[in-house]
């Protein structure tokens, strides 16, 4: 193999590369990370002020995942010195048994008690809840450029406007293949978001992308604000409603966790007048006292599983190979946990951990 570019390449600069090639840098690895876009891009799925985050899952596997989570946000709240997450509490409103599990989670039966929980949230009719004391806002564009900004202190090279074209093995590693020339590695990590099923042809059947819009109510509003309105979501068979408290200035955003098929290559359409209008009129249903006037909308792509579960590891065919795939929407908020698995992969220390969410539990 010829002179190497580095021990290991990153493709995609969204919150899981930029998450491993911090914490690949922070090991003294050598990593060069490459992205197609510019900084703070809204092509993919990491752009926007907020995302969720919560203990409050479906299966227990998920927990120390979660935890590993909110150490590294804590980590790099300390690092930088700027506040990443608010614990505003969490309220997720379901019919019948839910399945939502986690440390500290109560499930909630009584209107009166959800009432006392979370002032704001107007739970439907005939359902319960299950309310989650750690659910919060994660800052998220604040936080992406913060990873972005430690990886590049401790020494990784970030290059934008690169395009992945392919990769091959070839001996003692992988030739990544990119608009600007070869990049030669030990090890590549691929977490190229919407692309994954262009870039490792194996994971297309897999996935589907999803064009997601969400609106975001004015700040400043009573209503929307903590301890009035916390995290919350109304499971419904169209597709959950999810709500992002105003915590710090940013308004509440609401979305819906179903949308069209999309091509990635395409950027997103922005939200019609209907879809505006549909949001609006869910927002009202359940936080009443706002004014759902949009400040914002947006629009991005989600990378969907059947089972809403991630891809993560080594390909069979390709060891040196390391995929991080499929986030399912609810990915943003495990970035520091991606990073850390990424760089452990990448540096030959076994996750059995991660089995429930491996590539060889999809036998890739």
């Amino acid at each position: 193999m010829s002179a190497l570019d580095a021990d290991v390449v990153v493709v995609g600069l969204g919150i899981h590369g930029s998450a491993a090639a911090a914490e690949l840098a922070r090991r003294g690895v050598d990593v060069l990370a490459v992205d197609r876009f510019t900084p703070a891009h809204s092509r993919g799925s990491s752009h926007g002020r907020t995302r969720m985050i919560r203990r409050a899952y479906p299966n227990p596997a998920w927990n120390d995942l979660v935890a590993r989570a909110f150490d590294g946000w804590s980590e790099l709240e300390s690092e930088t010195g700027q506040t990443l997450v608010h614990r505003t509490g969490g309220l997720y409103a379901h019919r019948g048994e839910s399945q939502l599990q986690g440390p500290d989670c109560i499930v909630v039966d009584d209107r009166v008690q959800m009432s006392e929980l979370m002032p704001g949230f107007e739970v439907p009719q005939g359902y319960r809840a299950v309310y989650d004391p750690s659910a919060g806002v994660v800052e998220a564009a604040r936080a992406l450029a913060a990873m972005q900004e430690s990886a590049a202190a401790r020494g990784a090279r970030l290059r934008w406007g690169v395009r992945a074209e392919g990769w091959e093995r070839v001996p003692g590693g992988v030739v990544l293949r990119t608009d600007g020339g070869d990049l030669r590695a030990r090890r590549l990590v691929i977490a190229g978001g919407s692309w994954m099923g262009s870039l490792v042809p194996e994971l297309a059947p897999l996935l589907e992308v999803w064009r997601i819009l969400t609106l975001t109510a004015a700040p400043g509003q009573e209503a929307g604000m903590p301890p009035s309105l916390g995290a919350f979501s109304v499971d419904r068979p169209e597709g959950l409603v999810f709500g992002i408290p105003d915590a710090d200035g940013n308004g509440v955003k609401l979305g819906v966790d179903a949308g069209a098929i999309w091509d990635p290559e395409i950027p997103v359409a922005a939200p019609s007048n209907e879809e505006v209008n549909e949001l609006r009129s869910l927002l009202g249903d359940v936080v009443p006292g706002l004014d759902t006037a949009p400040a914002e909308l947006a629009a991005c792509l989600y990378t969907m599983t059947a089972d809403k579960r991630f891809v993560l590891g080594p390909l069979h065919r390709a060891p040196e190979v390391i995929v991080a795939s499929a986030c399912s929407g609810h990915g943003f908020k495990f970035g520091p946990a991606i990073g850390e698995a990424l760089a452990d992969l990448a540096t030959g220390k076994a996750r059995d951990d991660l089995a429930f969410i491996s590539t060889s539990r999809r036998e890739l």
